[in-house]
C-alpha cells in the first residue's frame, strides 16, 4: 500500500472519532491547557496523554490518546532544542488535527484537516 493510500486508510478509520477529537482538542485550547493539542494515535497500548478511545480488535485498530507539545517534550519524545521548530511547522489547530501516528509506517508526525 502506497503512502497516500495508507494516509486516506488512517482518516477514514478515524473518521467515526473525529467528534470526541473535536470536542477533546477545543477542550485543551479553551481552558488553556496548551496551544499544541496533539493526538497519539497508535496501534500499540501506549501510556501517554489522556485516553479517549481504546482499541478494539473487532471494529477499531486504532487507540486515541490526547497529548501536547509540552509534554511530548518534558518525555523527550521531542527534543527540547527542536521544540521551537515544531512550533514553527504546527498547523493551526482550529482546522487541523496534529497527529502523532505508530504504526507499522513508523512513527510520525501528521496533520489532518478538521472537517
Amino acid at each position: 500500500m502506497e503512502l497516500e493510500e495508507k494516509y486516506q486508510q488512517l482518516k477514514n478509520d478515524l473518521m467515526p472519532f473525529s467528534s470526541v477529537m473535536n470536542k477533546a482538542s477545543e477542550t485543551l485550547l479553551d481552558e488553556g491547557i496548551s496551544k499544541y493539542p496533539i493526538f497519539i494515535v497508535s496501534q500499540l497500548d501506549i501510556e501517554l496523554g489522556v485516553p479517549l478511545v481504546q482499541r478494539n480488535p473487532s471494529n477499531n485498530k486504532w487507540s486515541l490518546n490526547l497529548s501536547t507539545l509540552e509534554e511530548l517534550a518534558t518525555k523527550k519524545i521531542i527534543q527540547m532544542e527542536r521544540v521551537d521548530h515544531f512550533r514553527s511547522v504546527f498547523k493551526d489547530p482550529d482546522f487541523f488535527f496534529c497527529l502523532f501516528t505508530l504504526s507499522d509506517l513508523g512513527a510520525q508526525f501528521i496533520f489532518l484537516p478538521r472537517d
